[in-house]
C-alpha cells in the first residue's frame, strides 16, 4: 500500500484550516487517513508558531515507512528541519507573458517611441529659443517685459471700459422694458 503525507482541508467556506495526515493514495483528499501528523492554518501570519504545528517523531517514522510528502508538505518538512528543503521549482514558460499580454506591451512600447520623439522634437525646439534669448542684450529684455507690462495695463483698462459701456447699455435696457 502506497501512503502519502498530505494536507486534509477542514474549517468553513473562505476560512481553511488543514490537518497534516497520512493517507492512502486511493482515497479522497478530505476522507479516510491513517494518523493524523499536524495542522497547517494559512490564516495565521507567517512568522506565528501556531501556523504550522508537525508531529516530527511521528513523521520520520512514516517517511521511514516509505510515505511520499507532498510538495506543499515538504516545504513545511524543509522549514521544519525534519526533512531537506526541496529544491524550488523553475518553469519559466508559465511566467510569460501570453498572446494577448504581449500585444499590449508591445502597443505601450510604440505609443512610448512615439511620445519620446515628440518629447525630443519639443526639446529640441526648447533649446533652440533659449539660444536665441541669450543671443539678445540684457537690457533690451528689461525694455521688453516693461513695454509686455504697459500692454497688460492698457488691456486691462480697455476691457475695464468695456465691461462699463455693457453695464450701462443693460440698465438703459432694463428701463425700457419697466416702461
Amino acid at each position: 500500500m502506497s501512503t502519502k503525507i498530505r494536507l486534509s482541508r477542514g474549517g468553513t467556506k473562505k476560512r481553511p484550516h488543514y490537518r497534516v495526515v497520512v493517507a492512502d493514495t486511493r482515497s479522497p483528499r478530505d476522507g479516510r487517513f491513517i494518523e493524523r501528523l499536524g495542522t497547517y492554518n494559512p490564516l495565521l501570519p507567517k512568522d506565528d508558531p501556531k501556523r504550522v504545528i508537525l508531529n516530527a517523531d511521528r513523521i520520520k517514522y512514516w517517511l521511514g515507512a516509505g510515505a511520499q510528502p507532498t510538495d506543499r508538505v515538504s516545504k513545511f518538512l524543509g522549514m521544519a528541519n525534519i526533512t531537506e528543503m526541496p529544491k524550488q521549482k523553475n518553469n519559466p514558460f508559465k511566467a510569460k507573458p501570453k498572446a494577448k499580454a504581449q500585444e499590449r506591451a508591445k502597443k505601450l512600447t510604440e505609443e512610448s517611441k512615439k511620445n519620446d520623439n515628440s518629447t525630443k522634437e519639443n526639446h529640441d525646439n526648447e533649446n533652440n529659443k533659449a539660444n536665441i534669448e541669450t543671443d539678445k542684450d540684457p537690457k533690451q529684455d528689461k525694455l521688453s517685459s516693461e513695454e509686455e507690462n504697459g500692454n497688460k495695463k492698457n488691456d486691462i483698462d480697455v476691457k475695464a471700459k468695456d465691461t462699463d459701456k455693457e453695464k450701462s447699455s443693460e440698465a438703459s435696457d432694463t428701463n425700457d422694458v419697466k416702461n
